[in-house]
């Protein structure tokens, strides 16, 4: 039997999203590029983008207590702009709480990352300057205990040094190198009486075609390093954080392009996919914009090392040999036709029977790239607090906030048909963040009731 209603709390009028605002949505183009856009309907969609995201400002670090009212000095943001971690006065008595609660357990000398979780899930109040830690905290690339910190982000940022320098180095550099190790080994025979001889280094050489040629490997990345080129320099292309001919922003791009090459050569199965810059560019700019200026200039490694961490959750939906398989991308949409279906069973019904969307169309999308794509950047950075803070994982908590989308505006869905609703659907309009959450975190709490 076809479910006649959701619970009241699901639709309550309180809720209700204001107009839609197109100048909040990015547009749809940057989609895995193993899927051409003859796969999936077409819809209009409009190429607008959002506006930019005020810079988190500074706040008391972690290892002081935390302020009995907010601190009123003010730092050079990112963006090269002056602000001030007063200038939230939207504020509330909640979030001033729960900023000093997370500032007191990241003070600890070893955190309870229980308790970090919980207050992370809701949300951390953008002008806390704290998500930098707290992200770091649960990535694991910072242990619980404070007094290790030091020692291992040297370890981390030295080791994402080596990379950088083993990895992106032009072969022509790498030959040099060679020749010169060469002629100070000949001069050091030389000197000791002794014949030498030369060394053969035909896989050193452009033409050579050997698989284990620094050249041809090199001619082989060329492709790949000029598609993330191409997607880099049009990561948020309104944000000055990243656009724009500023010499900042330029070596923000700069920094995004060494990390995703970096992976892709770390990671041959995988290599690069096109949107991996979507989902890299919330940890790169919120590291940058660390209050702490040696995290701040450390952002690039210590991003690397993060963004791992998180592909590593998500690292099946983009290898494309695991599209049809029970890990892949297709098995994880049908998760989310799943789960609608055991919360909302008419506007299931409504959706992929009776109007035939495909849910491929717009959760491809929205799965891949981590809702990066449908929300305003500062709202995309509160949706991940919820992600990065479940202990059971992002992918189930994506999944949860997915199926929220589709029940906060099924009044809108159920009215429709196959194209109104591909276009809502694509074009998600602006909500309740907060609310949005709250839905799906009741999703995981209350189990489906009875048809």
């Amino acid at each position: 039997m076809v479910k006649q209603r959701v619970p009241d709390w699901l639709n309550s009028s309180l809720w209700s999203p204001p107009p839609d605002d197109r100048h909040s949505r990015y547009s749809s183009s940057a989609v895995n590029s193993r899927h051409s856009p003859s796969d999936y309907v077409a819809v209009d969609e409009c190429a607008m983008h959002p506006p930019v995201p005020q810079p988190p400002p500074a706040a008391i670090r972690p290892t002081e207590p935390p302020p009995k009212s907010e601190p009123k000095e003010s730092r050079q943001d990112a963006n090269g702009t002056s602000t001030s971690s007063s200038s939230n006065s939207n504020i509330s008595e909640e979030e001033i709480s729960r900023q000093a609660q997370l500032l007191v357990e990241l003070s600890k000398k070893v955190v309870n990352m229980r308790d970090v979780r919980r207050l992370v899930s809701m949300g951390i109040p953008d002008g806390a300057a704290i998500r930098s830690t707290a992200w770091k905290l649960l990535l694991r690339y910072l242990p619980s205990d404070r007094g290790m910190w030091p020692s291992e982000l040297a370890k981390k940022r030295s080791q994402y040094k080596h990379f950088k320098d083993d990895l992106l180095m032009n072969p022509s550099e790498i030959t040099r190198r060679l020749y010169k190790s060469n002629i100070e080994s000949i001069e050091s025979c030389e000197s000791r009486g002794l014949l030498s001889r030369s060394e053969v280094t035909h896989e050193e050489h452009p033409l050579s075609l050997g698989k284990s040629s620094i050249w041809n490997q090199f001619f082989q990345d060329t492709e790949i390093i000029e598609q993330i080129d191409r997607d880099v320099q049009r990561t948020h292309p309104d944000m000055p954080f990243f656009s724009g001919d500023m010499q900042f922003a330029k070596s923000n791009r700069e920094a995004l392009k060494n990390i995703l090459v970096v992976f892709a050569k770390l990671n041959p199965g995988i290599r690069y996919v096109q949107g991996m810059n979507e989902i890299l560019a919330p940890l790169f700019y919120v590291f940058r914009n660390d209050p702490d200026e040696e995290n701040a200039a450390y952002a690039e490694a210590d991003t690397f090392f993060c963004f791992v961490e998180l592909l590593s959750g998500f690292r099946d939906n983009f290898c494309q040999q695991l599209d049809n398989s029970v890990v892949g991308i297709r098995s994880t949409i049908t998760k989310l036709s799943q789960l609608l279906r055991e919360h909302d069973e008419e506007l299931w019904r409504h959706l992929e029977v009776t109007c035939k969307v495909n849910p491929q169309f717009y959760a491809f999308r929205w799965i891949t790239l981590l809702l990066t794509q449908e929300f305003k950047f500062a709202d995309s950075l509160h949706i991940w607090d919820a992600l990065l803070s479940d202990p059971e994982g992002p992918q189930e908590t994506l999944l949860r906030i997915c199926c929220a989308m589709l029940i906060l505006i099924r009044r809108r869905l159920l009215a429709g048909d196959f194209t109104s609703n591909l276009k809502l659907l694509q074009n998600y309009p602006a909500t309740n963040i907060s609310h949005l959450l709250y839905v799906a975190n009741k999703l995981r709490m209350c189990p489906a009731g009875p048809p």
